[in-house]
């Protein structure tokens, strides 16, 4: 199947790098022209460095960027002047957490992508990997779910600093319970298996 008969499907070594690469750009551009750009990425592993260099130069436009980064991860966010609009969390617990999810922009344009490719070499250009745009409503909803409650996740997430050092977040002090996001998306996911039962 040759690259132009894929009309919306990302797919390694082919087109995911370049679609990826065109995305972020497009939210560059947004984000100077109207200042609502935004990304959100959960992947294994960031290590590519045309990769790196795009989110950093995402950042340095000044679009918001979240990463949840399991394993590997040689950005490093929250420099001054460079990625100091990068997040960037990890969450390790009960579960060998495999999903992909990239997000680009926010509200009516936001575009969301899962997969198989992490941002690394060997998955951009060496493996046959894919990534597909979800347009349906309810798993969009779900989707934007599952990061807001990882991006929450008091309990099990480390946070990348700027100096390249993992720490462990700090619960909430404020009498809040803490967000345990294995416990929360594993007790979502019976709700569901019951409702539909």
């Amino acid at each position: 199947m040759g690259a132009h008969q894929l009309r919306e499907l990302l797919v390694a070594p082919v087109t995911i790098r370049s679609g990826i690469a065109a995305l972020i750009e497009a939210e560059i551009e947004r984000h100077k022209a109207h200042g609502d750009g935004r990304i959100i990425i959960k992947c294994n592993a960031c290590v590519d460095p045309d990769m790196v260099a795009a989110l950093y130069r995402a950042s340095q436009a000044g679009v918001p960027i979240d990463l949840i980064v399991r394993g590997m991860c040689s950005l490093q966010p929250g420099v001054p002047g460079f990625s100091e609009s990068i997040h960037v969390r990890s969450i390790v617990g009960r579960y060998l957490e495999h999903s992909r999810i990239f997000t680009f922009g926010q509200g009516e344009r936001e575009r969301t992508f899962i997969g198989s490719a992490d941002l690394m070499e060997r998955n951009l250009d060496r493996r046959i990997e894919a990534m597909t745009p979800i347009k349906d409503p309810g798993a969009q909803a779900r989707i934007r779910e599952i990061l807001s409650v990882m991006r929450r996740d008091d309990r099990r997430a480390w946070v990348l600093g700027d100096d390249a050092q993992w720490r462990r977040v700090q619960a909430s002090v404020d009498g809040q319970p803490q967000v345990d996001s294995f416990e929360e998306l594993m007790k979502a996911a019976t709700e569901s298996t019951r409702d539909n039962t």
